[in-house]
This record gives C-alpha cells, sequence and structure tokens, in this order.
C-alpha cells in the first residue's frame, strides 16, 4: 500500500532530475575589486564565465579609461586551491582589429561569448572536479602593464564560483523548523514532571550554537565549512539580512550617533573584502601586487598572441559624442594590504557572510531578544488570561483550572529560564566581543545590561538550589513544590546527588565566550583553550554520569565526544601550521558531516521525546522506566532504583544479610507439633510468632476470658497467629522457647476497665 502511494511523487523525481542536470558546467566570477590604486582603468561591471562545454568564455564589462595613449598588455592569473594552472599575457593590440590599443579615453561597454583556442589547453587544465565541489576557492586576477614603461595601470581581482555551496536556504529552514517543533514539543510536555521534550529543547539549540560558534574562532576556515557554519547563524539571533534592511539602517544611525566609527555593511559580496591570506584567496604573496612585482615576473609569463578574434555578436559601443567618464568604480572596492576594510579572521567574516557589519552584531542579537521576549510574555499573560476565565466559569475552588492559576506563576518562571538558557551563549559571546570593539557607548551599554540581566536570572535558582541541597538534604529540592516548578530546568533533569550538574556546563559555556571574543588576536590559544574545556566537560560526564537514566548520559556524552573530535579538528585551521587549502577543505568537509550526523540524532531524539513512539507496534517498543515516586523521596529514599538506572553492586552498597534470615528451613515438619507452641494468651499479651500449622487453619471455640468481650468479638479465635503480618519464619538459631518474647501491646478493647 505504502510503495503504491509512491508512485504520485514520480513526477517529482523527473522534474528535479531534468533541473539537475541542465546545470551546466561552468566557472563565474562571484566578486570583483581592485589589487591596486585605480590608475588607467575604472570597473563599473565585470562579469566573465568560462564554459566548459564548449570551451568558452563569455564577459560583460562596463568600464572606462582615464588615460589617453595608453597600450597595455594583460596578465592572466588564475589561483585554485592556492595552486595556478594557468599564468599567462595577452597582447590587447591583437584583438578585435586593434580596437583595445591604445585604450579608447571613453566609457565603454562590451558584451560577448568567445571561443578560446585550443592551443591554450584550458578545458585540459580545469579538472572536471572544480565543477561540483561546493564553495570553489579559486580567483583569477587581471592586471593591465604599459607595453611602454612596463608600469602597472590596473589590477583586477574576481573571485570564481561554480554555483555550488554548503550554505543552503533549504537548511536553514529546516533546521529552523526543527527549533520551532521541539519548541511545540517543550510547550506540550512542560505540564508533565517525566517529560525530557523541555529539557532537550536546550540541547537542541546548544547544538545549533555550537556549530555556528565553531566559525567565529581566528582561523584560516575552508571555505566549505564557513558557509556549512552560516547556517545555523539563526539560532545564535544573526538573522541574515541585506544591507538596505530598514532594522540594520536604524542600528546603523545609532551607531554613529553614539560615536560609533565602524564600517556599516556593504550591499557586494563579504567574499571581496577578506584577508588574502585566507580562504578563498589562499595568497600570502602574490595577492596584493605591485608595479615592481609585475615588472619583476612580466618576463617569466608565456606571452600568447592569439589570432584577430571577431564576432558577429559583438559591437565596441561608441561613445565619442556623448561619453561620461566613471567617477567612482561603483561597488568594486580597493582591497590592499593597507586598507582599513579587510575583513580579518573569526567574527568579522563570520558576520559580514551573514550580510551583517561587525559593530551590528551585537545590536542585531539583542532586537532579537527583545524581540523574543515581548512574544513569551505576550504568549504566557494570553495563557494566563485563558486560564484566569476558566476559573471564571467553574466558580469552584477544586476545579482543574484553579489548580493551573495556582501553578500558572511558576510555570512562567521556567519557561524564561528555559528562554535565559537558550539565550546564554549568543548573548555572552557577542557582549564580550562588543567591549573590545570599543565602537558605540551605546552598544556597550546595552551589553552590558542584557549580559547582567541574563546571569542574574541564571545564578539566582542555581545558588537557591544549592543552598536547599546543602542545608537540608538533595531529596528537599523535589519536597519543595514552588522550588521544584519554578527551577526545574535547572536541575531536574539530573540524578538528585547529581542536581548541580549544569554548574560545569554553564562555566564551559562562559569560558568559552571569553577565549572567543578575547582571544580574536590568537587563533592557536582558541582553539586550545576551548579544545581544553570541551575535554573537560567530556570528563565530567563519563565519571559523574549525572542524568537519571543510561539513555540520557549516552546522548548527552555522545554530544560531548562529537564537540571535542571537532574541535580537535579545528587545529588544522591555525594559520601557523600552513597547511594546504585541499587537506583543509577535506577536514572541514569531514567536520560538517559529523555536525549533521549529530543533528540528524537530535531529529530522531525530537521525535522520541514527542511521543511519536507510542505509534509503533507493541513488539517494537521497549520497557520505559518507571516514574519517580515523589513520596519515596519525600520520605529521603534513594530515587535512582525507580529512576531507570540499574543499581549494580558496588563496595557502598554490599550490605551483609542479617544471619537470621539467610538460614534454611527444617527439613522436616514432623518436629515441630501443635503442642510445641502455646495460643494466645489474653492475660499477658503475647503471642506465639513463626508457628507453623501441620494443616490447614481451623478455627475453635475461644475459651472464656477474664476480659469484658462481646460474644462476636469471642465466639472464634485462630490456633496460631492472628495476622500474616505477626508471623515471622522459624529460624534455627534461636530456640522455641524464645519465640515467646515477640509480643504486641493489648488494644483498647483488650484492656480491663478503669475504676474510678
Amino acid at each position: 500500500m505504502f510503495v503504491a502511494r509512491l508512485r504520485h511523487f514520480a513526477p517529482l523525481l523527473l522534474i528535479l532530475s531534468t533541473q539537475v542536470s541542465a546545470r551546466d558546467q561552468s566557472l563565474f566570477t562571484s566578486s570583483v575589486t581592485y589589487c591596486s590604486e585605480p590608475d588607467a582603468l575604472l570597473i563599473q561591471q565585470f562579469d566573465i564565465a568560462y564554459f566548459q562545454k564548449n570551451s568558452s568564455i563569455w564577459f560583460n564589462i562596463s568600464a572606462a579609461s582615464v588615460q589617453p595613449n595608453v597600450s597595455v598588455s594583460a596578465n592572466v592569473m588564475l589561483n585554485v586551491y592556492g595552486m595556478h594552472p594557468f599564468n599567462f599575457t595577452l597582447d590587447l593590440c591583437s584583438l578585435f582589429d586593434g580596437a583595445l590599443c591604445p585604450l579608447p579615453t571613453y566609457n565603454f561597454t562590451g558584451s560577448d561569448s568567445i571561443p578560446l583556442p585550443s592551443s591554450l589547453g584550458v578545458s585540459s587544465m580545469i579538472p572536471g572536479i572544480a565543477f561540483q565541489i561546493p564553495d570553489l576557492e579559486a580567483y583569477a586576477q587581471l592586471s593591465l602593464t604599459d607595453v611602454t614603461t612596463g608600469e602597472l595601470k590596473a589590477c583586477v581581482q574576481a573571485t570564481l564560483s561554480n554555483g555550488w555551496t554548503a550554505h543552503q536556504v533549504a537548511v536553514e529552514w529546516a533546521t529552523g523548523a526543527l527549533g520551532l517543533l521541539a519548541l511545540l514539543s517543550a510547550i506540550w510536555h512542560s505540564l508533565s514532571p517525566e517529560a525530557l521534550a523541555p529539557y532537550r529543547l536546550f540541547d537542541l539549540f546548544y547544538l545549533f550554537q555550537w556549530a555556528a560558534s565553531t566559525a567565529l574562532l581566528n582561523l584560516n576556515y575552508s571555505s566549505v565549512y564557513l558557509a556549512f557554519a552560516t547556517n545555523f547563524s539563526w539560532a545564535m539571533g544573526l538573522l541574515p539580512a541585506s544591507s538596505t534592511s530598514p532594522i540594520q539602517l536604524s542600528i546603523n544611525n545609532m551607531r554613529h550617533l553614539t560615536g560609533g566609527n565602524m564600517a556599516d555593511a556593504t550591499s557586494g559580496s563579504a567574499v571581496a573584502l577578506v584577508n588574502r591570506k585566507l580562504s578563498p584567496y589562499n595568497a600570502a604573496v602574490a595577492s596584493f601586487l605591485s608595479a615592481d612585482y609585475q615588472l619583476a615576473t612580466l618576463g617569466t609569463e608565456s606571452l600568447v598572441s592569439l589570432p584577430n578574434l571577431t564576432s558577429a555578436n559583438f559591437v565596441l559601443p561608441a561613445f565619442a559624442n556623448n561619453a561620461e567618464e566613471l567617477s567612482t568604480a561603483g561597488t568594486v572596492q580597493l582591497v590592499t594590504a593597507t586598507s582599513s576594510n579587510v575583513l580579518q579572521a573569526g567574527i568579522p567574516i563570520y558576520v559580514s557572510y551573514v550580510g551583517l557589519a561587525t559593530a551590528n552584531a551585537f545590536m542585531t542579537i539583542f532586537l532579537v531578544a527583545l524581540v523574543l521576549l515581548a512574544i513569551s510574555m505576550a504568549t504566557l499573560a494570553v495563557g494566563y488570561g485563558i486560564v484566569a476565565l476558566g476559573c471564571l466559569s467553574t466558580n469552584s475552588k477544586y476545579s482543574r483550572f484553579t489548580h493551573w492559576k495556582n501553578q500558572y506563576p511558576a510555570f512562567a518562571r521556567a519557561w524564561i529560564l528555559r528562554l535565559c538558557l537558550v539565550a546564554v551563549t549568543p548573548v555572552t559571546i557577542f557582549a564580550f566581543y562588543q567591549w573590545t570593539l570599543k565602537d558605540s557607548w551605546l552598544s556597550i551599554l546595552l551589553s552590558v545590561v542584557l549580559f547582567l540581566g541574563l546571569f542574574g536570572y541564571l545564578l539566582y535558582p542555581i545558588l537557591l538550589t544549592v543552598r536547599i541541597a546543602i542545608r537540608s538534604a538533595p531529596y528537599a529540592l523535589y519536597t519543595q513544590p514552588g522550588h521544584l516548578s519554578s527551577h526545574s530546568p535547572i536541575f531536574a533533569l539530573y540524578r538528585l546527588e547529581r542536581y548541580y550538574a549544569i554548574i560545569p556546563l554553564l562555566a564551559a559555556i562562559f569560558l568559552k565566550a571569553i577565549f572567543t571574543a578575547f582571544g580574536q588576536a590568537n587563533g592557536e590559544v582558541q582553539v586550545i583553550s576551548i579544545l581544553v574545556i570541551e575535554s573537560t566537560i567530556l570528563a565530567c560526564l563519563i565519571f559523574l554520569r549525572p542524568h537519571k537514566t543510561r539513555r540520557a548520559d549516552v546522548l548527552a556524552t555522545y554530544l560531548a565526544i562529537t564537540r571535542v573530535i571537532c574541535t580537535g579538528l579545528l587545529v588544522a585551521f591555525v594559520e601557523s601550521l600552513n597547511l594546504s587549502a585541499i587537506p583543509r577543505v577535506a577536514i572541514g568537509i569531514v567536520i560538517a558531516v559529523i555536525i549533521s550526523v549529530a543533528v540528524i540524532v537530535m531529529f530522531i531524539n525530537t521525535l522520541v521525546n514527542l511521543g511519536l513512539m507510542e505509534l509503533l507496534p507493541a513488539r517494537f517498543k521497549r520497557r520505559t522506566a518507571p516514574v519517580t515516586d515523589v513520596s519515596v523521596v519525600e520520605k529521603g529514599g534513594d530515587v535512582e532504583g525507580i529512576s531507570g538506572r540499574s543499581r549494580n553492586p558496588t563496595p557502598d552498597r554490599n550490605i551483609p544479610l542479617d544471619p537470621t534470615i539467610n538460614q534454611p528451613y527444617p527439613d522436616s515438619l514432623s518436629q515441630m507439633t501443635t503442642e510445641d507452641h502455646s495460643t494466645y494468651s489474653e492475660e499477658s499479651g503475647s503471642t506465639t510468632l513463626g508457628s507453623l500449622l501441620p494443616r490447614r487453619w481451623s478455627f475453635q471455640p475461644s475459651q472464656p476470658s477474664s476480659h469484658s468481650r462481646t460474644n462476636s468479638q469471642s465466639q472464634y479465635s485462630p490456633t496460631s497467629a492472628s495476622s500474616p503480618r505477626q508471623s515471622h519464619p522459624p529460624s534455627p538459631l534461636h530456640p522455641q522457647s524464645q519465640l515467646q518474647s515477640y509480643s504486641r501491646q493489648p488494644t483498647i478493647d483488650e484492656h480491663s476497665p478503669m475504676a474510678f
């Protein structure tokens, strides 16, 4: 039945297959910048694409030559993952019947497709994987040099792309939908004290935030991993935005009015402003070229004279009568070694990839936090209003709505505490980083207020929980309903004796934020420190085993191992190691795969906590752990055995058995007769315990008693113990005569009347 229904989706698969096959293998420019001061050439548009199918180049160039009588040669250099497949010089005077020699001194716009001659062998120089690998790290450099003086007249760099990238909008929406599903599941199950969905909400968002934070260090990340990490930027509160967004424009205005002087976000690609020593340029020396370098290397380049290429579709526009010189280069920016707009590794590059200015990062998170807080307060207020209306409609002090109304304040405080736990990672990192920028005094003030308010709301319940556990006992945390309902996100996930297990986790988040924000000058110190912190958290989970069930410990340990492994692999991105680009790309893909597997595991965990396991047949279900009995906790009992964790024998639990109990019964019952035991003596108020009856219990008329008893009370009495609760098995270590010592106090009816 299920397989038969899949035929309806076959057309969709055909549509997708046609779209995939329709993509041509091509390389095109994704960003353009000047690599030297523009002298003879100003560029407004510079789009070039190479098609592998017919080995042709399509270009769309809009530029202006501002110096007369300049004849130049064009040097074209291609850098792919730090390698140089080809580097050659073209004689522009041989192109288009000499129309470009000398360069026209007016605006010109040209667009055409030129087939490359087979003598160049360009198609054989570019491997097929260059058209398939996501986030290609390659750029082309065009240098115009005066053929007479050898002076560098223009230098333009353009990064290349093949259209494939690890940053997918579908992934952002999928992870966002997973977070929303976990939130709804947590709200639905938050009324159940044994549900895990409310606690897994923090685990899921912490995974997303940690994945994003791994790309905030001062490391030379591969482009594919940096693009992958931006899929989780929304979990940090860094929502993608354009430079013309009203919110970003408002933040820019606020910063400039309060002493901020840092640059705003640009409308172009952030890749154009990346430090040339980093990916995707991978050129520590050749990135910023000078005229001397051009003169020195001109003789080593291969001078190629192309045939006189003409095209029927190409017409050089004539702007001699009404030409307007370009006063600026438009969106093409100048990036040199001394430029102030160069993006350094770490937070600046990551934030710019999202589309935000570096100085706007914290304020964006601050506004997102305010919006979420307003939505949360409004939702809680609406919920309280519904409960209050329910109380008015029932008019009963013992209705369900009355109980909900009494518990609602604690419920609201618990959810605000959960939201604070979710927000602690991004707020801490970017609040600390805002202090290092020294840009706007208002931004710094708001960062201090938000940081203190957030940590104040978190530290108070933690200190209160520790004080209650120390002054009385850990089980007292469960005997105070108000504290349990309000502050359960802090300790209820863990075992009774491990109520403090969240403290190491919050301390790790705080320390990692310090190294991430304040250690931007040294990526090696950052990654080593964070690796030590993650290893410490893993050791705590292994030795403390804080969770109530083994499965919860396994999940937490798996996530901790994932963080340790990925952090250890980040060492390959340290600049001082000078690791080649291709190994860094491979390591970045491995880290992305490991994180993706962890996300899939949390997705399955979210479905399980949602209650979908109840839909499975009974034979596929596993026996669940019994529910914790609150009465046992209130009596000071051990909840470990009833919380799902097996009590294996340990040295402190090997309690010796009572020797009076650990004895065999007599082999024969004939040794014991009814004459050896006396019946209940009303005068002494004692009874015979541990008597073995040779036959079934029989009732005989009781003897006359000296006490005043009714006929119904004394008509029958058993020949042995009056109730099974009073009987004890006999022990060979104690003679039968000693059994008389087990006695009870007579009841009120058995006492003689008191004389007044």
